[in-house]
């Protein structure tokens, strides 16, 4: 990396374990050599962790490949199952129902963006759902999956996936990894962080036994805490209460039954949401909710009652503030995950939050002393990729036209951030949606979500006017056609995972 012996980082502390704590190990110890830089890992089994980040966003994929880590391996390790997208009930309107893909919706054509053309085939009275020319909406409906391939000729090429799976052994996993790579875990408790006094550097972390932790660069994944970079370095954290109110969360497993669904289920309830997630072994299920609209029995009894099947454990509970720290590294210090903010996992983003992390730091690995302008370039794309996820999730809450409780009539009529209202607008007008640079979800995502919950256009784009309706409705149908048939041919997930990783579910 062409730095100095002088001026190198030599020992890097990750404070905390969990999912933050061994990605961030896994991945620097793939690419760090224990000769040149020492990683330590400090953690306490005494500490759980949340967990509930269970399910993921294909991302996930190439952080895994990055690691060279074998999926089949990996899918009996976390016992994981695939995940083709997230149904939505309920939640533009009671009764409602939409899948948000992975994948593609058709294909586009001539430039111009395929739900343009069923906007206008619409219009004409066209009553098939724009899920209905998605590979993935039709392969989960018919709890079908296969892999993609790269034949762009093949339906099979529009099939994007993620997982599901059990956190605390994907931690286990990683950690395993980590371990042969050189890093070394120590067993403990945090009881003070010590700065250096000219620098105001963290220069050890002090155990309950009195060990001292020393360290050149030191990664906080203490969770909701933020031991180092909130605690002790004092950053500030922003509040997107206004916005995103679902302050709790209660979380319970059940035993798994039935089919074995490739998508990941939300159900909108009186104030907040229910989600369902299926693992090999267990399904995982919680409810996220707004302590101001709901108190905790009323959120448990919701909770039990939503289940499919006998719960495995009682519920527990975790209290949380959405937003982010108004830095997520300073001095020797970044945080890693939740101790950098959190965003509810309605969307699935937390996992993907901590490898963008994990990745950027990579990016632009710093020397022993940092240039500010590198630590400033760090913060400026992590705080935007907040942001930008952050519009995401408030678009579920603010494009609802429910009534029937005192939060969704909070969420309908509160006043958003500008750059959310200035999409819904844009896309009211004529269904356009442009995204910021490497922007997290695509146009897709932003048309699955405000189309399913009823945001639809003034009108299609004006390009197409001239083109033969009939021409856009055969080539609808045709496609149409050959996705059922694609999916027809596919195996069931259950029997895929059987065939490809020996697991038996």
């Amino acid at each position: 990396m062409n730095q100095s012996s002088t001026n190198r980082i030599r020992k890097i502390v990750i404070a905390g374990g969990g999912t933050a704590g061994w990605m961030s190990a896994a991945a620097l110890s793939s690419m760090l050599r224990p000769d040149d830089v020492q990683i330590v890992l400090v953690e306490s089994e005494e500490i759980g962790t949340v967990g509930v980040g269970e399910a993921t966003i294909p991302d996930i994929i190439s952080f895994n490949r990055m690691l060279g880590i074998d999926e089949a391996e990996f899918l009996k390790a976390t016992n994981a199952t695939f995940k083709l997208g997230i149904e939505f009930s309920d939640w533009g309107k009671l009764g409602d129902k939409y899948f948000h893909p992975f994948g593609n919706h058709g294909a586009d054509m001539n430039g111009i963006d395929f739900h343009q053309y069923w906007l206008h085939t619409r219009q004409a009275g066209n009553t098939n759902s724009l899920e209905e020319y998605s590979m993935c909406a039709v392969a989960a409906k018919s709890m079908k999956f296969a892999l993609p391939n790269d034949n762009p000729r093949s339906l099979l090429s529009q099939i994007g996936y993620a997982y599901h799976f059990d956190a605390t052994a994907y931690a286990l996993f990683l950690r395993n990894y980590a371990q042969k790579r050189g890093v070394i875990r120590i067993e403990g408790r945090i009881d003070q962080v010590l700065l250096n006094e000219q620098t105001e550097n963290i220069s050890a972390l002090v155990m309950q036994n009195n060990e001292r932790v020393e360290g050149d660069f030191f990664l906080d994944c203490t969770g909701f805490k933020s031991k180092l970079l909130g605690e002790t370095l004092g950053v500030p954290f922003h509040d997107w209460s206004k916005w995103l109110p679902c302050n709790s969360a209660q979380a319970v497993p059940s035993e798994r039954r039935g089919k074995l669904l490739p998508y990941t289920k939300s159900m909108a309830k009186t104030a907040g949401w229910q989600w369902r997630i299926p693992t090999q072994h267990r399904t995982g299920n919680g409810h996220i909710y707004s302590t101001d609209f709901m108190d905790d029995q009323q959120a448990t009894d919701i909770l039990m009652q939503g289940l499919d099947a006998p719960a495995l454990s009682d519920p527990r509970t975790l209290r949380f503030t959405t937003g982010c720290r108004d830095k997520f590294w300073h001095k020797n210090c970044l945080a890693i995950g939740l101790a950098s903010g959190f965003l509810e996992p309605l969307e699935s983003t937390s996992i993907f939050l901590i490898q963008q992390g994990i990745s950027r730091f990579i990016s632009l690995y710093p020397s022993l002393t940092p240039a500010p302008k590198v630590v400033e370039e760090y913060n400026r794309l992590m705080t935007r990729e907040f942001h930008q996820v952050r519009d995401f999730i408030i678009l579920h809450y603010k494009a609802t036209q429910r009534t029937d409780s005192e939060f969704w009539r909070y969420c309908k009529n509160m006043l958003i951030p500008d750059s959310l209202q200035h999409k819904m607008e844009l896309f009211q007008c004529a269904g356009r949606v442009f995204r910021d640079d490497h922007e997290l979800f695509s146009t897709s995502s932003w048309v699955a979500v405000m189309l399913g919950q009823n945001i639809y256009p003034e009108t299609a784009d004006p390009m197409l006017l001239g083109v033969p309706i009939q021409n856009i409705e055969q080539s609808l149908q045709s496609m149409q056609r050959a996705m059922q048939q694609t999916s027809l041919q596919m195996p069931t997930h259950a029997e895929f995972i059987k065939n490809y990783a020996g697991s038996s579910v």
